[in-house]
Order: structure tokens, then C-alpha cells, then sequence
């Protein structure tokens, strides 16, 4: 199965059920970029590279948000899920290392 054809899938069932979806990954991804800034800051790095972590994962954590109050298209709002997640989950792993 390509990357594609799981994301359109994906795409579809939250298109279905956007309110309740949204409202459970609001919860999920700002929990997630919480973990992600803690890891951060806790890291032993120059403190200009932390806090530019910490802005670029309130950014995209807050621009989700920001999209769901909005009620941008499902497709807008999905992918800044998405790119949220995964850049908190990139930041997540790169710290822990």
C-alpha cells in the first residue's frame, strides 16, 4: 500500500467525522508538542537552538488549533495535523537520543 493512497484514505475518514476527530487530536497533538518542548528544554543545547524548537513546535501545535476554530477545510486542517505530529515526534526523538 503507498503513502498516497493511506493518506487519502485517512483524509476521508476524517472528512467524515471532523468535529470529533478534531476535537480528540487537539488533546493528542497538544500533548505531544508539550512532551516535545519539555525534551527540549531539558536538553543540553545552546539555548537559542532550544528556543527556536520550542517556537517552531508552539507554531505548528497552535496553527492546528488555530484551523480547527477556523473551520478551514478538512483537507487544510488534516495536514496541519499531520505536520504538527510529526514534527513533535521528530522532536521528541531527536532529544531523547
Amino acid at each position: 500500500m503507498n503513502l498516497m493512497k493511506i493518506y487519502n484514505e485517512l483524509l476521508t475518514e476524517f472528512k467524515k467525522g471532523q468535529t470529533g476527530y478534531s476535537t480528540i487530536a487537539i488533546i493528542g497533538q497538544s500533548c505531544l508538542g508539550s512532551v516535545a518542548v519539555m525534551l527540549a528544554l531539558k536538553n543540553e543545547m545552546p539555548i537559542a537552538i532550544r528556543f527556536f524548537i520550542v517556537l517552531m513546535v508552539t507554531i505548528l501545535c497552535m496553527a492546528y488549533n488555530a484551523a480547527v476554530l477556523a473551520h478551514l477545510k478538512a483537507k487544510t486542517t488534516f495536514n496541519l495535523l499531520i505536520i504538527s505530529v510529526l514534527f513533535s515526534i521528530v522532536t521528541i526523538a531527536l532529544n531523547i537520543i
